[in-house]
């Protein structure tokens, strides 16, 4: 029987690897907040314009940045439920 498990504390490096993603995640969450704001705005463009195209392309913009957010804020929590589901397997 092998029983392997993640070693980080003899990796090089790996402390200025969790402040990168880190940081990443961090610039996720902003550009997100970012597109979630410019999103609204061609939204209420649209909807004030009477253009139902522009309105629907804000719409998915607000959808996409809300997403992609909660993908930015889950994603350690996601690979930790993957990590042990796998190793159930």
């Amino acid at each position: 029987m092998i029983d392997i498990d993640p070693n980080s504390s003899r990796l090089p490096g790996i402390d200025a690897l969790r402040l990168i993603v880190g940081a990443v995640m961090t610039f996720g969450l902003i550009l997100s907040a970012l597109g979630l704001i410019i999103s609204a705005v061609v939204w209420a463009f649209g909807a004030n314009s009477s253009n139902p195209h522009l309105a629907g392309r804000g719409k998915t913009g607000v959808l996409i940045c809300c997403g992609a957010a909660v993908l930015c804020g889950a994603a350690v929590t996601l690979i930790n439920f993957f990590w042990d589901v796998g190793q159930s397997v």
